[in-house]
């Protein structure tokens, strides 16, 4: 059976050499990523896996040599090229994304969330490894990952921001960030004809003091919205401002349109909490508009961040090599976007990985669906 991951990822060059070939790469890639699709979150659960399934295996995959060892697969996945294997990772989900059809009702567009999140129990003390941190981009319409970038050491996440950015087609889309950083992030977004929402912070002290009073005289639109669940109460108010004459950045800050403020007003039991949160947009757009995408922008954390915490188990795996853990994740990712994408159940992410694991007639409907 051939599948688009066989499609896609088959471009990768093989790294070993010599009599290391024992095992065929794409086989260990494939193999890789049914094991996590079916529960697997270690190097030693995909050997197990592999060696309790080998015979279904051996219906969707030649394995002459029968199932590599954890020790093969953790080397094989020490040795691939991240960037490469990124980059197949990002023109297979680019295929699924168009295959869901989701393009949502006219004149809807595409809002990329992106975020930052650390794999925990990859950093060491010991050996003076800090943790692997990567920046995701996420689909808001399409509920799926569609690249990352690792944030380079004694760095920080701005700075992975542009690199991730220069690998995604965002024309048309609406890209929205939990942090303004350099004004080039805004220009390169509008130079690759798309828009943004931007998080303005504190640290951006003259230009935050200008926002934050302006919204004491006046507004341009105004929404609110209340959620309630889990014992909980939300309630959102958002204002906008599309006059910025006043603004004495607003030239260096390409395409600027609007300035928004988000009151969340949290009530638990007796208890009320208020926060406030500013943004800046090269969208001239409504409150209602704006409370709605700022709210889709937090899913990058709901439905990516904790699936792979909760779901996965991310951050208690404790692959310390880079470059594995770095491919590991993009393997944890692309498992999440072929749960992500099965529509035949409504059940939660871990337990669709159970009933994978549990029922060879719900995997195959996996592999057959033509997103895998």
């Amino acid at each position: 059976m051939t599948t688009s991951l066989h499609d896609h990822f088959r471009w990768i060059p093989d790294p070993r050499t010599g009599n290391n070939k024992k095992h065929n790469l794409l086989e260990v890639i494939i193999l890789s990523v049914l094991a996590v699709v079916c529960g697997a979150e270690s190097w030693y659960e995909m050997e197990e896996f592999g060696k309790e399934k080998e015979d279904f295996l051996k219906q969707l995959l030649p394995l002459e040599n029968g199932i590599p060892s954890h020790d093969t697969i953790n080397r094989v996945f020490m040795m691939i090229d991240a960037d490469v294997f990124e980059r197949c990772f990002r023109a297979w989900t680019a295929e699924l994304g168009q295959s869901l059809q989701t393009t949502g009702t006219s004149g809807e567009r595409e809002l990329i969330a992106i975020d930052g999140k650390s794999v925990c129990n990859s950093a060491c003390k010991h050996q003076g490894l800090g943790a692997l941190h990567l920046v995701s981009a996420w689909s808001g319409r399409n509920q799926l990952v569609l690249g990352q970038q690792k944030v380079a050491d004694k760095s920080n996440e701005i700075s992975a921001i542009p690199a991730l950015l220069s690998l995604l087609n965002i024309k048309g889309a609406v890209v929205s960030i939990d942090a303004m950083g350099p004004k080039a992030i805004a220009e390169k977004i509008i130079e690759s004809q798309g828009d943004y929402i931007l998080a303005l912070k504190q640290n951006h002290e003259t230009f935050y003091d200008q926002v934050t009073n302006q919204f004491n005289f006046r507004e341009d639109s105004y929404s609110q919205h209340l959620d309630k669940g889990h014992g909980r109460s939300e309630i959102r108010t958002c204002k906008v401002i599309h006059e910025l004459n006043w603004i004495d950045e607003k030239e260096n800050w390409k395409g600027i349109k609007s300035i928004i403020k988000i009151t969340s007003e949290r009530i638990i039991g007796d208890s009320r909490t208020t926060q406030n949160r500013y943004y800046i947009s090269s969208l001239q757009a409504d409150a209602a508009y704006f409370n709605q995408a700022i709210r889709t922008h937090w899913g990058i954390e709901n439905q990516l961040h904790w699936q792979l915490d909760v779901g996965f188990a991310e951050d208690y795996n404790t692959t310390r090599n880079s470059q594995a853990a770095q491919n590991l994740a993009v393997v944890r990712k692309i498992a999440l976007n072929i749960l992500k994408a099965d529509k035949t159940s409504k059940a939660s992410i871990k337990a669709k990985r159970k009933m994978a694991g549990w029922n060879h007639k719900f995997l195959l409907t996996l592999i057959a669906n033509k997103n895998f």
